[in-house]
């Protein structure tokens, strides 16, 4: 019996989704996802503790020995500078990133709340609803994100946005984008799950169609998602920043936001004063790049066509050589049974 729990305690952990990802990648893959990993998770945990990080507030102009100045360059006091406005560099960087992390996670919750239930009900009913919900999702997805963003940040809070009129501003910009693709994904799901045997058994034992697609259905429909999940969370920090470029983003008074800082230093570039703008683009970029590289390889191991193969020859780590002997039964050499089972586990 202890034998029995430890087993199945120790699948419980390799069925973890990031536990499972990686002992299943090999050589690039593995590299490229622990890279992502390792990026988002910095990004992550600067924002959690951006005010344990931070030396000076997002807004702070001064401290107890005076005035920081505007454009100074990198030095022990300001170790990435200060920008035009006079505030300090690695502070608004650090700071941006919660910014940053609200928009995501405010985008990735409303894309997937709505996106879900609406490719749930349509795929299940089926009928002209379907057909009316595939069309606006069509046309919907048609709009460019940045336009609609803008639209947005302008309806909103007419332009001027405080921390959270630009967070909503594009947090519900990329909910709408991104809507049709967690439409399509779950419906298309739902339409095949719906025909299979436990599905009409739950039927025909009087179950409801609340029940059933919640117990049933959504549980089986929603394994792809993780995918779109990460380029979703690019998305909509590039969105933030492409709002705050063009001087529709949230005032530096609000919060600190990298693509305001981005559009306060292009002319400082030509003035030969490059930390202004070089850190937040460098923020931008490799956030991005962490999330981006996430999803690419959770789509390459999601995929089996994609995903890359054991050298040949080599025989997975757990497995035993097997042995037909003809008219006899399998040998299954020294690991036995539980050799096999474990390896058909993990794969």
């Amino acid at each position: 019996m202890a034998t029995a729990t430890a087993v199945r305690h120790r699948r419980g952990r390799r069925d973890l989704p990031v536990v499972r990802q990686l002992r299943q990648s090999v050589g690039l893959q593995r590299g490229m996802l622990v890279a992502g990993l390792v990026l988002t998770g910095v990004f992550v945990l600067t924002a959690i503790f951006a005010p344990l990080l931070a030396p000076y507030s997002y807004n702070q102009l001064s401290d107890a020995a005076g005035s920081f100045g505007a454009q100074q360059p990198p030095s022990s006091q300001h170790l990435l500078g200060t920008t035009v406005g006079g505030y300090d560099v690695l502070s608004r960087v650090i700071w941006g990133a919660r910014t940053a992390l609200y928009v995501v996670v405010v985008a990735v919750v409303l894309s997937i709340f709505a996106g879900v239930l609406l490719g749930l009900v349509s795929g299940y009913f089926g009928g002209w609803l379907d057909r009316i919900m595939v069309v606006l999702a069509d046309a919907v997805y048609a709009f460019p994100s940045l336009l609609l963003a803008i639209v947005m940040a302008i309806v909103i809070s007419g332009g001027q946005s405080k921390m959270w009129g630009g967070i909503l501003a594009a947090a519900i910009s990329i909910t709408v984008i991104y809507i049709p693709q967690y439409f399509r994904v779950v419906r298309a799901e739902t339409v095949r799950i719906k025909s299979e045997a436990f599905v009409e058994s739950a039927k025909v034992i009087g179950a409801g169609h609340w029940r059933i697609m919640s117990r049933h259905v959504l549980r089986n429909a929603t394994r792809t998602l993780p995918l779109i999940l990460t380029l979703n969370a690019s998305e909509s920090i590039a969105t933030l920043a492409g709002l705050g470029f063009l001087g529709f983003g949230i005032e530096p008074t609000a919060a600190a936001e990298w693509g305001f800082d981005l559009n306060k230093a292009i002319a400082d570039v030509s003035s030969g004063i490059w930390w202004t703008a070089l850190f937040p683009g460098l923020a931008i970029v490799l956030v991005i790049l962490g999330l981006t590289l996430v999803g690419e390889s959770l789509n390459d191991l999601a995929d089996p066509r994609l995903r890359t193969r054991r050298r040949g020859g080599e025989a997975p780590a757990g497995v035993a050589e097997t042995a037909v002997v003809p008219g006899g039964t399998l040998d299954a050499g020294p690991g036995g049974l539980a050799g096999i089972e474990e390896s058909v586990d993990r794969r």
